[in-house]
């Protein structure tokens, strides 16, 4: 296993070993199931008395653990640390931060596979999906640490003022806002934490982190790294309550200097617009929906087509962010890809996601089995109908199981525009590739898309498509897939509110602002 490196692309096909090291993680963590968790709070792990039972998504009898609740008591608790704990991790050398997030990067490799057991218990996730997501961060953590490494810690000598009796020495400088609200998801709650984290401590923020109601262990998971590779007191905290009370305390909080955030697009709007109303605005790194689509043109090979359109519309029961919602596929071949469709649909493994033979698993949430329930409603109607249809597994009843569709609508069904983060893509035919640009970009969305066609054809779609990730006839997911180091990751329009991907180039400085330093010596 030592040559093999696990990416999203490569997950595919894993050595044995992988699935051996899963399974003995997986039995030593339901050995220890049931126990009750606390908040991260200044570096202790702290009980409360409201807490909360997690229960897997698979299998609603098992109960995972306790989970303590935050109040906004808590909020002013945890970012009273953080503000404590700032003064000496931003004057820490950032030579000092990089050498400590490495650290934790390879904590993460060594405890992959209990963690990944964690996630998959939590969320629903199938083990490949999982040991993917806890792999991820530390890339993240690389990645960053090697960025600050590239660019001298962003402190950058410029030329002296021409004067002919003085040196003026000029300089510009990049330094932290000071505390770093992370607010993550629930479909990636480890990845979605750690990702914004690593930037924003290794650019020398100290952060204040809430993880979703439903996730509430992935958040302690990450603690337990940073507190074990090193990580002062305070500088990172933990906290899991719900948006309405916990997560509006703490991104109105007068104690913090900026906010990542991934979720909803009406949730990211608020937490945008909140920022922006201060006293003095705050920078907000929104990453918010996706309604993303794929185009099919007359030219493109359907098997391969076919291919990406399932594993990306499916994969994770459809809960990516990046997931394919929307096919629009040329007329001419639409009924060739639809048989192709249903075929490939026919044959999903949908079962309890910590087994070997499953590819997909269950919705994470109640919530989204309801939403998944009320589309397929909307679909018995306005010249709608199910062109294919995944199995069950027959221990569906036992968690939030739904069954993979295809449907096929005409283009002003209400579900073209609806983010439905469920097991569901809309498929419809088109007279053509202009068509079919026109409806793709039609949405208020721009996360990712994708193509499949001739070769000729593909300089045309990547000028013309409004997406921040962009994947060209990629049977490995058609708009699902993004790796760090590979492929950064942000979206256009609703999708994000700052045009600058992760893991890419231009992210880390957006958690720095700029001083200009002009000396005059001697």
């Amino acid at each position: 296993m030592s040559d093999f490196q696990l990416t999203y692309s490569t997950m595919f096909a894993p050595p044995r070993a992988l699935h051996e090291r899963f399974e003995a993680a997986l039995q030593t963590v339901r050995a220890g199931l049931g126990q009750d968790h606390g908040l991260f709070i200044d570096g202790d792990f702290v009980p409360r008395t409201a807490m909360l039972d997690k229960y897997n998504p698979a299998r609603q009898s098992e109960l995972l653990g306790r989970f303590a609740q935050a109040s906004t008591a808590d909020v002013d608790l945890a970012v009273a640390a953080a503000r404590r704990a700032l003064p000496e991790w931003r004057r820490t050398p950032w030579q000092e931060r990089v050498a400590l997030l490495r650290r934790a990067a390879r904590l993460v490799d060594e405890r992959l596979y209990e963690m990944a057991a964690i996630v998959s218990l939590e969320v629903g996730k199938t083990r490949m999906e999982a040991l993917g997501e806890v792999a991820e961060v530390s890339a993240f953590c690389d990645i960053y640490a090697r960025q600050m490494e590239e660019n001298g810690g962003y402190d950058r000598a410029l030329p002296d003022d021409p004067l002919p009796d003085m040196k003026s020495r000029n300089r510009s400088v990049m330094k932290p806002y000071g505390v770093w609200a992370v607010v993550a998801p629930f479909n990636f709650p480890f990845a979605l934490a750690g990702g914004p984290t690593a930037a924003a401590l290794v650019t020398g923020n100290t952060v204040v982190l809430k993880g979703s109601v439903e996730t509430p262990w992935s958040g302690l998971l990450l603690a337990q790294c940073l507190k074990d590779a090193g990580l002062p007191d305070g500088a990172f905290n933990c906290l899991v309550g719900d948006g309405a009370n916990v997560g509006e305390a703490l991104i109105q909080h007068e104690g913090i200097g900026g906010v990542t955030f991934t979720g909803s697009y009406e949730v990211g709007m608020h937490i945008l617009r909140a920022q922006v109303n201060r006293r003095w605005p705050r920078p907000c790194i929104a990453e918010m929906g996706g309604k993303n689509a794929a185009i099919v043109t007359a030219r493109a090979k359907l098997d391969v087509a076919a291919q990406g359109i399932v594993r990306s519309a499916f994969g994770m029961s459809g809960q990516k962010c990046s997931a394919l919602s929307r096919v629009y596929v040329d007329r001419s071949v639409a009924d060739a890809l639809i048989e192709r469709l249903r075929a490939a649909v026919a044959k999903l493994a949908v079962g309890e996601p910590q087994r070997e033979a499953s590819w997909t698993g269950p919705v994470a949430t109640r919530a989204a089995q309801a939403r998944h329930a009320d589309c397929r409603r909307q679909l018995e109607g306005g010249g709608a109908r199910i062109v294919a249809e995944g199995p069950l597994p027959a221990d569906a009843g036992e968690g939030f199981y739904c069954a993979p569709l295809v449907a096929e609508a005409p283009l002003d069904h209400p579900l073209w525009r609806k983010e439905m983060f469920a097991p569901l893509v809309m498929l419809g035919r088109v007279d053509g590739a202009d068509q079919a640009m026109a409806e793709a970009n039609a949405s208020d969305f721009g996360l990712t898309a994708g193509f499949f066609g001739a070769e000729d054809e593909v300089g045309w779609f990547l000028e013309h498509i409004e997406a921040g990730v962009t994947y060209v006839n990629r049977p490995l997911g058609a708009t699902t897939g993004a790796w760090p180091g590979y492929q950064p990751f942000g979206g256009w329009k609703g999708s994000g509110s700052t045009g600058k991907a992760l893991a890419s180039f231009h992210y880390l400085p957006q958690y720095m602002r700029e001083q200009s330093q002009t000396r005059i010596e001697g």
